[in-house]
């Protein structure tokens, strides 16, 4: 194998418009090499210093690994076993065996034990064999892009553990319904999901408790890996026999490790030349981009082992017709060649497009230009510079024309020419990045998983939050041209106004209106807070945010489900009015023919239980998560909150656990408690307590939410009509405890001196 190019920037002869300015182009060609030289990977597994073992078996092993003392690299020690079985030598780290290693890819593939477990008919039990992989004294870590933690069995759930992190978990169902497909594996039978980033520790479990005696019966193994993405093809006979077991009970499966030489960034491990690993001449050093540590690398023209003092040579392109193509003469220089057309033509040699030069009576210019060129050498370096940029500049116009044309950009384009008055404005990536100072962090507004918020000014002085998102879902960027126009023709006071877009990203830009006054997570949990929030106010902002989402669930057209609901993703203008947002942060996916659906992950706290067993987002997932916005605004807990040193509670589960005990006043806000007006907060947190129903369809609808708020509102604002009780209960013959009259809608408060009664009206 060769070493391949990052480009063809700066390679071979550069073609002029006028046929006497070859030569100099030529030169200019050799100086612009030397100033964009890009890093290149080597394939070639050189071996290390003089008598180390090469290979063990037949598994090449390149330097910095090695088996002998003083062959290695700190970390990179193998040991070469004989293998029983086989008889012929393999080498493993520590216990694990390797399969191959790469130092193009900076990866080594090992073989991972398979985790079951079976129920035994015959004695009623259960086995298991659990597996668990370490590699945090070694300089290895999990490759989260080319591993998946796949599962298989029916009603099976499987966590995989890594060192200091959340466990991530994979279910796999089955039902009569929805049958296990040969190669599927979406969740019926089988699943698969990622890994988290940089671990170098892992362990597998199972829920034990999901899978009933029905599906014991023909199911009797489940199991779970850290795998190599394409390594495994689901079979459904995998359901009912224990195919991916060998007659002693194990399985193994190839996984991926990405290593990198010690802990430290290349600027700082160059300073010490003694441990510095990039050994060659010609390597070059670059940061690993999957945890702590640095690479190596030969450099553009050269190939070997950039990690041995001498291991990168320089490739003689003249010899490789095929992977460096030259119609004309050939001449290899350090790191690179020259391809010149023959004498008397011109062209382009590598293309092949040299021709004959026509008869000219001034031919003698092209001795005059020479003379001329050789005493303006800078001037024709600027100029070869300039070209250069040029096509660059055309290259990026072709990009972001791609980026445009894929996004959807021209049905965007004619569809707010056909919808005259649509107040919505497709950006350029300059206009964004001169409104966010070339997206200065300064600028920054907040962020996440997803994107980062940055603050703009326009050139009308105009402020925007402009949205940066980090990803993009591929099925995404098809539709995203009339997602936008169905985004932006969203108008609600309570609903941040989505303004525009730029589309000749990778990765679309949305613009909103800016929104001044933060989060309503912040005004409820800033410790630095002087003045407390009131009831009249946590009401007010739990009333208009259900006012926006209802009108995104009911009067939207197509409806819109937000699917990401937190006190984070409410804002507050500048009258302290609470506006939705991030309705559209990520982009929109169609669930059928009328309804649309935010592509969401979710976060923790605020997750429906339902749509986490069945994957479905519907609008009665926004309903709960606003219920537990409601909860933040009575409690002003956190929707994930830490009771004592290290105990971490769900406020949901703890509300929830607290209303069936009645223990609710323990919960509430301590201003809240002072406000003296526990009866009209009983009725919010009722009305939450509805919100967080288990079952979906017994929540109810966010317009139904809305309404009740907005009763609960309207008593709240009208003055107390003060009666006496003993007249009250007389003339409707009831206790005041029960007091309802049906005809004014107006209710008792219990247990004081006069009889209080709020009425609608």
């Amino acid at each position: 194998m060769r070493v391949t190019f990052m480009g063809e920037s700066g390679r071979g002869v550069v073609g002029g418009a006028k046929p006497f300015m070859g030569a100099w182009m030529l030169l200019c060609h050799s100086l612009l090499t030397v100033l964009l030289a890009a890093v290149a990977a080597s394939p070639l597994n050189n071996t290390g210093p003089a008598g180390c073992r090469a290979k063990c078996g037949d598994v090449s092993i390149p330097y910095p690994f090695g088996i002998d003392p003083g062959c290695y690299l700190p970390g990179f020690n193998l040991n070469c076993n004989d293998d029983n079985a086989s008889g012929v030598p393999k080498p493993y780290i520590g216990s694990v065996e390797l399969i191959n290693i790469s130092l193009l890819s900076a990866q080594a593939r090992i073989y991972n034990d398979i985790s079951w477990q079976c129920y035994i008919r015959t004695s009623h039990d259960m086995s298991y064999m659990l597996r668990s992989l370490d590699f945090t004294a070694y300089p290895y870590r999990f490759s989260d892009a080319d591993n998946k933690f796949t599962v298989v069995g029916c009603d099976t759930l499987a966590y995989i553990r890594g060192q200091n992190q959340k466990a991530r978990f994979c279910e796999s169902t089955c039902s009569s319904s929805d049958s296990p497909t040969n190669g599927s594996c979406s969740g019926i039978g089988c699943c698969q999901t990622t890994i988290p980033k940089g671990i170098n520790y892992y362990a597998v479990t199972f829920d034990g408790d999901l899978k009933n005696s029905r599906v014991w019966d023909f199911n009797p193994c489940s199991y779970a890996v850290l795998a190599e993405v394409n390594w495994f093809n689901f079979s459904t006979t995998y359901l009912t026999t224990a195919d991916l077991l060998d007659t002693e009970g194990s399985g193994r499966a190839p996984v991926v490790l990405d290593w990198a030489i010690g802990d430290e960034p290349c600027e700082v491990a160059q300073r010490n030349r003694d441990s510095y690993a990039c050994r060659s001449e010609h390597s070059s050093c670059f940061n690993s981009s999957n945890g702590p540590g640095y690479l190596c690398n030969c450099s553009r023209g050269y190939e070997g082992n950039p990690y041995l003092p001498d291991g990168c040579q320089d490739i003689d392109e003249c010899t490789l017709k095929d992977e460096y193509p030259c119609h004309g003469t050939c001449t290899n220089i350090p790191g690179d060649y020259i391809c010149s057309c023959p004498q008397g033509t011109n062209g382009d040699a590598k293309k092949g497009t040299c021709q004959g030069s026509r008869s000219n009576p001034f031919s003698s210019v092209k001795l005059v230009i020479g003379i001329v060129a050789s005493t303006s050498f800078a001037l024709l370096l600027l100029l070869c510079i300039v070209l250069s940029l040029v096509r660059e500049r055309r290259k990026l116009m072709r990009i972001k024309e791609e980026y445009f044309r894929r996004h959807g950009g021209r049905l965007l384009l004619e569809e707010i020419k056909s919808k005259q008055g649509l107040a919505f404005k497709v950006y350029t990536k300059g206009e964004l990045e001169q409104a966010t100072n070339n997206f200065d962090k300064n600028r920054i507004l907040g962020g996440g998983s997803h994107g980062t918020v940055y603050k703009g000014m326009l050139n009308d002085n105009h402020a925007v939050a402009i949205k940066k998102s980090k990803i993009i879902d591929d099925r995404q960027k098809k539709e995203f041209g009339k997602e936008m126009v169905i985004l932006s023709q969203i108008n609600h006071k309570n609903v941040v106004k989505l303004l525009g877009c730029c589309m000749e990203v990778e990765v679309p830009m949305l613009v909103y209106e800016f929104i001044s006054n933060g989060t309503l997570f912040h005004l409820i949990h800033d410790r630095n807070r002087t003045s407390h929030v009131s009831l009249d106010a946590r009401l007010e902002f739990a009333l208009q945010s259900a006012e926006a989402l209802a009108y995104l669930h009911s009067s939207a057209s197509p409806p819109i489900l937000h699917g990401d609901v937190k006190s984070s993703n409410i804002l507050l203008d500048d009258n302290y009015n609470a506006k939705v947002s991030d309705f559209g942060a990520s982009m929109l996916v169609p669930k059928d023919e009328t309804q649309f659906a935010t592509l969401v992950q979710g976060t923790c706290g605020y997750l429906d239980p339902e749509y986490l067993q069945t994957c479905r987002l519907t609008d009665k997932s926004d309903v709960y998560s606003f219920g537990v916005v409601l909860l933040e605004l009575l409690t002003g807990r956190k929707a994930i909150y830490f009771e004592g040193p290290r105990e971490e509670r769900s406020l949901s589960s703890s509300f929830l656990s607290a209303m069936k005990e009645d223990r609710l006043l323990q919960l509430l806000d301590n201003h809240i408690k002072n406000e003296m007006d526990i009866e009209l907060v009983q009725e919010i947190a009722e009305l939450a307590q509805r919100c967080l129903n288990i079952r979906g369809e017994d929540r109810p609808t966010m317009k139904e939410v809305a309404d009740d708020l907005d009763r609960l509102r309207k008593f709240k604002q009208h003055p107390f009509l003060q009666h006496n009780l003993e007249e009250i209960e007389n003339l409707l013959d009831k206790p005041s405890s029960y007091i309802k009259n049906e005809t004014f809608g107006c209710y008792s408060i219990e247990k004081k001196a006069t009889l209080d009664i709020e009425c609608e009206r």
